[in-house]
């Protein structure tokens, strides 16, 4: 096990980083940010008007480092690196984030058939008052996917919390033909680039 002091806070609900995280052997306590409330999510994940796709997820993976550290603050608790981190689906360059509905599901994904599309994870890791970022881009080719495909697929619970509709590791793995990139920054956290900034910040990877 490792010592406190090798321990990071992770700023993320999504079950993937934190198996990606273990992975590599980090250990990390979850510091998790309000999505919804009376007074609405600490970070709003809406594209602002003309923002490109690597710009809007190098920011919204930074205000997710920032507001986590004001909950770190806000709570006293002790100060260890913080890492966040943010996936979007860009097709055309237009951001697809989570579907909201099964309509919308099934509409991302008739786009992302039978072409590429590309995948950029940010990653932030705050440290001593310090953010430092690192953006992975895959490129990713579904074959062309029958129509009752699509719609089986988005009968299932997988698509409705990933960017873009689907998730490499799961049940839409069998749609991708190609891959050119990081296989887990398509999972939302590129082990490359996480290491090098968690070793940055003091964390023994190996």
């Amino acid at each position: 096990m490792r010592p406190a002091d090798q321990k990071i806070y992770l700023a993320s609900k999504s079950p993937r980083r934190r198996e990606l995280l273990r992975q590599i052997g980090v250990d990390f306590i979850l510091l998790m940010l309000r999505d919804q409330g009376p007074r609405g999510p600490d970070v709003s994940e809406e594209v602002i008007d003309g923002e490109a796709p690597e710009d809007y997820v190098v920011r919204v993976t930074h205000e997710k480092a920032a507001a986590a550290w004001q909950i770190l603050l806000a709570r006293r608790l002790p100060h260890r690196p913080i890492l966040a981190a943010d996936t979007t689906v860009v097709v055309d360059g237009r951001i697809l984030g989570k579907p909201a509905d099964r309509g919308e599901a099934i509409a991302m994904l008739q786009n992302l058939s039978g072409r590429a599309h590309q995948v950029l994870t940010s990653v932030v890791v705050h440290h001593n008052g310090e953010a430092q970022q690192l953006t992975q881009t895959s490129t990713v080719t579904f074959a062309t996917l029958p129509d009752d495909m699509i719609r089986a697929y988005c009968a299932t619970s997988e698509p409705y919390d990933k960017a873009g509709g689907y998730g490499i590791q799961g049940l839409a793995s069998m749609f991708i033909a190609d891959i050119s990139g990081s296989q887990s920054g398509i999972m939302g956290l590129p082990l490359f680039e996480t290491a090098q900034l968690l070793k940055r910040a003091g964390i023994k990877v190996l």
